[in-house]
């Protein structure tokens, strides 16, 4: 099972209204409870390797960009 995260959490950041985003993050909850045990346990460690994926993205990004800014 692989379950597309990037496109969900890409569909929320880009989200216009807050309605919109909870629908996102519905569809989301619907797909979740639609897996058998073993498979929301897939699930489950699928994204959490994909949130710590973008984390460390998210951290390595800032410190190149905090490593631009010329030090004072």
């Amino acid at each position: 099972m692989e379950v597309d995260f990037k496109s969900y959490h890409l569909r929320g950041i880009h989200a216009s209204t807050a309605e919109e985003k909870q629908q996102i993050n519905q569809e989301l909850k619907d797909l979740y409870d639609s897996l058998t045990e073993a498979d929301k346990r897939i699930f489950n460690l699928e994204l959490q390797k994909f949130l710590a994926l973008e984390m460390g993205r998210l951290g390595s990004d800032y410190d190149a960009i905090k490593n631009q800014i010329p030090q004072s």
